[in-house]
């Protein structure tokens, strides 16, 4: 039988998953400091936002592999390192004082939010390359699957900029973070699974509902959404998250 917190919770899992992909990253971000404002361990906070980071990011990969926006070429050379950081984040996470973990999120979450509201690419503004490179893509996923297991919230919000940052297309990224964030969650998740952290009942209720808000998101991004509006709104979203953390930590 659902409780009411778990009703809550998956309500939260839909909606957060739903607006965060019509940026093509995973609702990690928001889900966590939502899951601790209700009560919930920090640990555990974590490793709820990597299961619903999987399964709501797998939900808007299905929908981009079936309409062919996804390259894959550029892809792998993320996912590949990510699945192999992504675990030695969560170890290491376990061994690091919560309140330093919440001062890292919390920079996390800025640095998230300003560069989606900030961050323009000016540099090919006007050209998106359109080469597959090894060494960027390698270094993003390597970065991007650290902080998603250390901290629980996929790498989208690294691997979106920073490849925006090296000059490709900001749609073509959106496909292919949404790829790579469910490989680094997984991941992730499994290592939290191992040391104990995971809150299995509320995963059984938060994983479909997740799942639909995030092939839905990508659903609505791609055919009635700017991405640059997209992006903004997501950034005020982030900072408003991370001032709200910090003022119920302080």
């Amino acid at each position: 039988m659902m409780d009411v917190t778990c009703l809550i919770i998956v309500v939260v899992a839909f909606s957060l998953s739903f607006v965060f992909a019509l940026g093509g990253i995973g609702s990690a971000l928001a889900l966590i400091p939502s899951l601790t404002w209700l009560g919930l361990p920090f640990a555990q906070a974590r490793a709820i936002g990597l299961f619903v980071n999987t399964v709501s990011m797998a939900g808007a990969t299905y929908s981009n592999i079936r309409n062919r926006r996804l390259d894959f070429r550029l892809g792998i050379p993320i996912i590949l390192p990510s699945i192999i950081l992504a675990p030695v984040g969560a170890w290491t996470g376990h061994f690091i004082e919560t309140r330093y973990l919440l001062m890292v999120f919390i920079a996390f979450l800025s640095f998230s939010g300003l560069m989606m509201l900030l961050f323009k690419g000016s540099k090919y503004a006007n050209q998106y390359r359109e080469d597959r490179p090894i060494t960027g893509p390698l270094l993003t996923g390597i970065a991007a699957g650290f902080l998603s297991g250390l901290l629980g919230v996929g790498g989208g919000g690294l691997i979106s900029p920073l490849m925006i940052l090296q000059g490709f297309n900001p749609k073509k990224v959106a496909a292919i973070t949404a790829f790579a964030v469910p490989f680094s969650s997984l991941s992730a998740f499994i290592t939290y699974a191992l040391m104990g952290s995971v809150p299995w009942g509320i995963l059984l209720y938060a994983g479909p509902a997740a799942w639909l808000g995030g092939y839905l998101g990508t659903m609505v991004m791609h055919q009635k959404m700017h991405p640059g509006t997209v992006k903004k709104f997501l950034g005020v979203v982030l900072l408003l998250l991370a001032l709200r953390f910090i003022l119920s930590i302080s």
